[in-house]
């Protein structure tokens, strides 16, 4: 055999047992191209306007690479020490290492760039609908078009070129460190054999446990008045990323083991087939693949919680805009509001008006607080905040002596909780007026303009409301003392209105608000994170869940002699296959569980700094993230059952 026919028999064989790795590269290489192609769209230069889509695709684009990069070096290195035996064959029948390294080079160099020219013909492929999305999400009002961008095919081959050379220099330093005896003995040192547990690792095993549970407490309090200066928050952030991250090397390092062990006490050692191939093998192999896992469970991990708070903020996008901006379009002077009202009568357009005063005044609030605002920047017994009467809000009616708050978000209750009741005070310049705290409404009836640093609205009888407005201290008042808000009757139109409102020139600068304006800017910061971070995300997801599989691949390989003895015992196909699902369940499932809990707790530690609904986006993209990973669980089981069959 000549040694292009070697080549060719190697690159048939590699092929088939790696395909994965191969779509993993084409997927690689398509998603680059696309957003490199994206950054040179011309489409992008016409929406720069509305978003910086040209330096944020370029930032993702790199951290692309760093992935990427990372993913390919060390599935390289799975398959080169998988490889070793037939690297040592070929030393044996006298061939020199540099001939052996020429041909894994052209290998390489085939299957390589092989999937380069197809991911970029499917990068360019689908960039148009990426661009698409891109605008759908960001809401740019954009003509995305196919185009091919010079620019991005060659900046796509110089930086997978790179990777290409560090990968040959990796495999050139395999093979120049390997003696003949060592390349037969590469598998075998590189995984953890069973042994007995030591009292150490149970220990280890129990920190590990503690340490994640400590984390995911101390982040549960992060923000709920615990930590009151920036130094204190700071350092707490700090230990529970420290404290997870450790932890969660020890859970695999121990923690799992020890369960495990204790599950088998509990059986007295009485294990069935099933238990045998499954909690065994992930008992030891997980112990010494450790490093790998803590780092594909906490990217995971931050990929979820990082998605799951972009969603959030894009999910929340128009609840946060009514809370913003209490009308369709909110104005603060009669000049701006008339001068609207003109030209929607011009176009026809029928709309309502509302009319709200509003004073600000100095308020004591300290004995309705759940705790003091230690290191807030307001004092509590000296809070600015607006006040309206109740006339101005419908079914309100607040008596005399009482008071109600509305316009109270869930970050504001976070960092000043209030009692159900109590009795507060509003200072005034000569007087103080002490009035019965009588709860709490969340809808917001006037604009973020007045409500000072987002502090709620107090709702109090007009008589009250009079005295107060006679007793004004000016070192607290607002420009304007005036709400206008302006709905329109036909919702139709409101995108019409948003032209006129946009292209009018308004006297005050700030506190004139279109609620649509709001949604749009909003939804394109957001909608552009979180494209990002999705694509980001799912490029680990494959990345991360190829490199388990493989993992599984080399497993499956130096376990096939067990299934032999076994189905020589009398065990069938199913037995053994029942017990390989559950091993998958457990190799996929445990970073998979622990990625989610992780998180699961940072998103709720401060998901109310981004919007105002946690549960449904969380959900979606952790079920989400959940079922793709899952893919990679059924593929593995896939493999081994071919295993299995080949096994006899």
């Amino acid at each position: 055999m000549n040694i292009n026919q070697l080549i060719i028999r190697n690159l048939k064989k590699n092929l088939k047992n790696y395909f994965l790795y191969v779509f993993a590269l084409v997927f690689s290489v398509a998603l680059y191209f696309a957003f490199v192609t994206l950054q040179y769209d011309p489409a992008m230069t016409e929406a720069k306007g509305t978003i910086k889509g040209a330096a944020a695709i370029r930032t993702a684009s790199i951290l692309l690479v760093a992935i990427v990069s990372i993913f390919l070096l060390y599935a390289n290195n799975i398959f080169i020490k998988r490889r070793s035996k037939e690297i040592g064959l070929f030393q044996l029948i006298g061939m020199t290492k540099g001939r052996i390294f020429r041909i894994l080079s052209a290998e390489n160099f085939i299957l390589y760039f092989g999937s380069l020219v197809i991911g970029i013909f499917l990068g360019f492929s689908v960039s148009r609908l990426i661009l698409m999305i891109l605008f759908k999400i960001t809401g740019v009002d954009a003509v995305a078009s196919l185009h091919f961008s010079s620019q991005a095919l060659v900046q796509t081959i110089i930086v997978f070129m790179v990777i290409y050379l560090f990968i040959m220099l990796m495999n050139f330093i395999f093979i120049k460190r390997q003696s003949i005896l060592s390349l037969f003995r590469v598998i075998s040192s590189t995984e953890g054999k069973i042994q007995k547990l030591s009292m150490v690792q149970n220990v280890i095993g129990i920190l590990g446990l503690v340490l994640i549970a400590t984390g995911y407490y101390v982040s549960s309090k992060l923000f709920g008045g615990d930590f009151t200066t920036m130094p204190a928050l700071f350092a707490a952030m700090t230990g529970i990323l420290g404290s997870v991250i450790i932890g969660t090397y020890l859970f695999y390092k121990g923690s799992v083991s020890f369960i495990f062990q204790l599950t088998r006490k509990q059986k007295d050692g009485y294990l069935s087939i099933n238990e045998v191939m499954s909690l065994s093998s992930i008992m030891f192999r997980m112990k010494s693949n450790a490093m790998l896992l803590t780092i594909i469970t906490t990217v995971s991990a931050l990929a979820i919680g990082l998605l799951s708070l972009c969603y959030i903020s894009y999910y929340s996008v128009d609840k946060t805009a009514q809370n913003n901006v209490a009308a369709d379009f909110a104005f603060v002077t009669e000049e701006d509001a008339t001068k609207f009202e003109t030209s929607l009568d011009n176009a026809g357009i029928d709309f309502h008006e509302k009319r709200i005063e509003v004073i600000q005044v100095s308020a004591n609030l300290k004995p309705i607080l759940e705790r003091n605002l230690e290191g807030m920047m307001v004092a509590p017994a000296d809070m600015p905040m607006s006040v309206i009467s109740d006339r101005s809000v419908k079914n309100v009616d607040a008596t005399p002596g009482e008071t109600i708050f509305t316009g109270y978000s869930d970050l504001l209750q976070k960092f000043m909780t209030l009692k159900d009741s109590g009795t507060i005070e509003f200072k005034g310049v000569h007087q103080v007026i002490p009035l019965k705290y009588s709860g709490l409404k969340k809808e917001f009836v006037i604009s973020w303009y007045y409500t000072a640093g987002g502090s709620p609205t107090a709702i109090v009888d007009d008589a009250v409301f009079q005295r107060l407005k006679q007793d004004l201290d000016p070192k607290v008042q607002q420009e304007s003392s005036l709400f206008i808000g302006i709905n329109l009757k036909n919702e139709g139109q409101l995108e019409k209105a948003n032209k006129i409102f946009s292209s009018l020139h308004f006297s005050s600068e700030h506190g004139n608000d279109s609620r649509l304006n709001l949604i749009k800017k909003q939804k394109n910061t957001m909608g552009l994170a979180m494209f990002i971070v999705g694509f980001l995300g799912l490029t680990f997801l494959i990345t991360s869940g190829c490199i388990l599989y493989f993992k599984q691949m080399g497993e499956s390989e130096e376990e096939k002699p067990n299934y032999t003895i076994l189905r020589k015992l009398g065990f069938t196909q199913g037995d053994l296959l029942r017990g390989i699902q559950g091993k998958q369940l457990f190799s996929f499932g445990i970073p998979l569980a622990v990625g989610l809990a992780h998180g699961y707790f940072a998103v709720q530690s401060g998901w109310f700094l981004f919007g105002a609904e946690v549960w449904t986006p969380m959900l979606v993209v952790m079920l989400l993230y959940a079922a793709l990973y899952s893919i990679f669980g059924v593929l593995s089981v896939a493999y081994y059952k071919k295993v299995i069959n080949e096994a006899l």
